[in-house]
Order: C-alpha cells, then structure tokens, then sequence
C-alpha cells in the first residue's frame, strides 16, 4: 500500500476537505497547496499524479494527532530533592 492510498483512505474515512488538510498540516507549519494536494489524490494513471512522499504524509499524521488530542502540554520540570 502506497503513501497516496494511507492518505486517500485517512481524507475518506475522517471525512477531511482539503482545507481541513491544509489547516492540520499548518499545525506543524508545513506548506501543502490546495493544487498539491490535488494531484495527490488523483489515480496513480492521471498524467498530474504526483507522489505522496514519506515527508508529507508524516507531516499530515503528525498534525492530526495535534486536530484530534490538541496540543501537548507543556512538560512540567521534576524537581525532586534527594536527601
């Protein structure tokens, strides 16, 4: 199974527009373009194709975690006192 076919299958099952994608993909201030994201999700035969690389797609995952749970908390520093 290809990158396009995981994202295809993600933008389908958790009902996402492309502007939905574009603004996850702004929570990890990564770039994608609503013509970009296009020609990903165009068959794999369409003379636009293009290939959905392992950057991007790790980009969209990780900018979902952040639409879905919100952001991470900041961590708090631990300062335990050994006597």
């Amino acid at each position: 199974m290809s990158n396009n076919d995981i994202f295809k299958k993600l933008r389908v099952a958790l009902s996402l527009t492309n502007d939905d994608i574009i603004k996850i993909m702004e929570l990890v201030q990564f770039k994608v373009s609503k013509s970009e994201l296009g020609d990903i999700f165009r068959a794999d035969d369409h003379p636009n194709f293009k290939k959905c690389g392992d950057q991007i797609l790790r980009n969209f995952l990780n900018g979902l975690v952040i639409y879905k749970r919100g952001p991470r908390p900041p961590k708090q520093d631990k300062d335990v006192a050994t006597s």
